[in-house]
C-alpha cells in the first residue's frame, strides 16, 4: 500500500524528525529544479527517460509502461540497496506524484522499506513556491553590502553566515557572480531553482530581526529577483565597503582563478571592450592573452567597473549609507560585527 503525504504534511514531518526527501526523477530534471535538501535516486537516467517518453508519444501509454518496467526491473537490487542505506523516514517524489514515485514507493513497501509518496509531486511544491513569493511579507531589516567590484562582499557574506548571522546569498542562489565574467567556472541556476532556494532561505530566516544581503541589480545571470525583495533591498541600510585596489585585485584573482579558463575570460572581455577607451582595451586584451591577470584586472577596475559602480551608488540617499573603510576583508568583517552589535544594543534600549 502506498502512503501518500501532502506538502503540508511533509513540512510538519520535517520539523518533527530527521527526514529524507528523495527525487526519483532523472538527473537532468533534478539538476533543473528540486525541493531543497533532496537527494536524487533516479528510476531512469536521462536517456532512458527520453526513450520512455518517446514511446509514450509514438506508441502509447501501455507500451511506455512496459518499457519503463523492463528498465526499472534490471535496477531493482541496486535501487533497494541504496534506499536501505538511508536510516531516516523517507518521502519519494516525481513530477506530479505519478507512476515513477508510485512505483518506487510500492517496490520499497514490498521489500519492507516504508516510504511516503508526495501527493502532487514537485509540481505541488513549485505551486507553493510561486504562491509564497507572491504573498511574502518581509519584515526583517535589510543590511545591504555594497562596494566596488572585488571588495569581498561575497566573502563577507560567507563569514557572516558561518558566524550565525542571517544571510541571503543571492549570487550563491543564482550561481552567478553578477558581472560579465560572473558565470565562468559556475553553472548558473534557472529561475525555478533560484526561487526554490530563495523560499527555503526566507522561511529559515523568517523570524530574524535583520538580514544581510549583497547589493545586486534586479537580474543576476539567468534569474530575476522578486519585486518585493528587490524593493526591500533598495530601502535597506546600505553598507559600502571600501578596500584598497590591490586587495580588490587579489580578491578577484583568488575568486575567479582565471588561469583555469583563460579563453572564457577573453570571450567575456570581448563583449565589453568597446565600452573602454581603445588604447586601454588593447592593453587589457594583451595582458589577458599573456595570462598576466593582475594588471588586466586592475585596469578593468579603474576604467570599467569603478566608474559604473560610482554612478550606481549615487542613487542612495546619504542617511541610508554607512561607509566602512578597511585595509583588508578581516578588518571590514570586524567593523560590520561591531556595527551590528552597536545597533542591536540601541534597538534593545528603545524596546
Amino acid at each position: 500500500m502506498v502512503h501518500d503525504i501532502s506538502l503540508e504534511g511533509l513540512f510538519e514531518l520535517k520539523e518533527k524528525e530527521t527526514h529524507t526527501m528523495i527525487d526519483v526523477r532523472s538527473p537532468k530534471e533534478f539538476e533543473e529544479a528540486t525541493i531543497p535538501g533532496s537527494i536524487n535516486i533516479p528510476i531512469f537516467n536521462n536517456d532512458e527517460r527520453a526513450e520512455v517518453g518517446t514511446i509514450y508519444k509514438q506508441v502509447g501509454p501501455k507500451a511506455a509502461k512496459e518499457r519503463g518496467l523492463e528498465i526499472f526491473s534490471a535496477k531493482l537490487p541496486e535501487f533497494i540497496k541504496t534506499f536501505e542505506q538511508i536510516n531516516t523516514s523517507k518521502t519519494v517524489f516525481c513530477w506530479r506524484g505519478g507512476m515513477r514515485s508510485k512505483t518506487a514507493a510500492t517496490v520499497l513497501e514490498l521489500m519492507g522499506n516504508k516510504a511516503f509518496r508526495l501527493n502532487g509531486g514537485i509540481r505541488s511544491y513549485r505551486q507553493w513556491v510561486v504562491r509564497t513569493l507572491e504573498n511574502y511579507e518581509l519584515t526583517s531589516k535589510a543590511y545591504v553590502l555594497n562596494g566596488n567590484t572585488g571588495s569581498g562582499k561575497t566573502i563577507l557574506l560567507e563569514r557572516l553566515n558561518e558566524n550565525g548571522y542571517p544571510v541571503l546569498d543571492l549570487e550563491g542562489m543564482a550561481s552567478h557572480r553578477g558581472s560579465i565574467f560572473g558565470q565562468i567556472g559556475l553553472k548558473p541556476s534557472n529561475q525555478k531553482k533560484f526561487e526554490s532556494t530563495l523560499v527555503d532561505q526566507l522561511m529559515k530566516h523568517q523570524n530574524a530581526p535583520y538580514l544581510f544581503m549583497e547589493g545586486e541589480s534586479k537580474r543576476i545571470g539567468k534569474v530575476t529577483i522578486p519585486e518585493f525583495l528587490y524593493n526591500h533591498k533598495e530601502n535597506g541600510v546600505q553598507i559600502f565597503i571600501n578596500l584598497p585596489i590591490e586587495e580588490r585585485v587579489n580578491n578577484i584573482i583568488e575568486d575567479y582563478q582565471p588561469w583555469n579558463s583563460p579563453e572564457k575570460f577573453i570571450e567575456a572581455f570581448n563583449l565589453i571592450k568597446k565600452r573602454i577607451h581603445t588604447p586601454i582595451a588593447k592593453e587589457i586584451h594583451d595582458y589577458l592573452l599573456s595570462e598576466d591577470y593582475k594588471p588586466a584586472v586592475k585596469l578593468l577596475l579603474e576604467y570599467y567597473y569603478d566608474p559604473r559602480y560610482e554612478h550606481a551608488a549615487e542613487g542612495y540617499s546619504e542617511d541610508k549609507k554607512i561607509m566602512i573603510n578597511a585595509p583588508s576583508i578581516d578588518d571590514a568583517f570586524r567593523q560590520i560585527q561591531e556595527l551590528i552589535k552597536e545597533r542591536t544594543k540601541k534597538q534593545q534600549k528603545l524596546l
